[in-house]
């Protein structure tokens, strides 16, 4: 059984692959995330590579209906084969490893600092991205959304009545 401190490590080891997938920081994390796994051994390490490819592609395939939950089935799944991996170490490997974890995890820190500090945002079709904090706000009778459609004020007409 994992430390919690490492519990929480891999946890945040399979958020930092899940959110660098797609992103500038991508390359660098896939690469040494399958090193990781690999331990030395070329072709687990290429076996990973792989794995990693199958999520970057299912988080960008996703509908936009389904973004959240294949992130956090991706997460899940990176989660627990972080702590796997962490728990067939020894010690003095896993305290290294450990400490990997840590930097990518400073990594997916930095990203989410830097994203949000420049408003890195984007949406999908028909979607508004905001890269800071937005308020929406209506008063008395009026109405206010990011998008909205068609929209009439006033009072309907009554039924059965006529409109020219």
């Amino acid at each position: 059984m994992l430390a919690e401190t490492m519990t929480a490590l891999a946890a945040a080891g399979g958020t930092a692959v899940v959110q660098a997938a797609g992103t500038d920081a991508w390359t660098g994390v896939r690469q040494r995330v399958a090193r990781w796994f690999g331990r030395g051994n070329p072709e687990r390490e290429h076996a990973e590579l792989e794995r990693l490819d199958r999520t970057a592609g299912e988080l960008e395939a996703a509908r936009p209906s389904d973004v959240e939950r294949v992130r956090i089935l991706q997460e899940a799944a990176w989660q627990g084969r972080i702590q796997a991996l962490l728990e067939a170490l020894e010690d003095g490997e896993r305290d290294g490893v450990a400490d990997e974890l840590r930097d990518l995890r400073d990594l997916r820190d930095l990203m989410t600092l830097r994203a949000a500090h420049h408003g890195d945002a984007s949406a999908g079709e028909g979607g508004v991205a905001v890269g800071g904090n937005l308020v929406v706000q209506a008063d008395g009778s009026s109405a206010a959304a990011v998008i909205m459609g068609n929209v009439t004020l006033g009072n309907p007409p009554q039924p059965g009545s006529h409109q020219d």
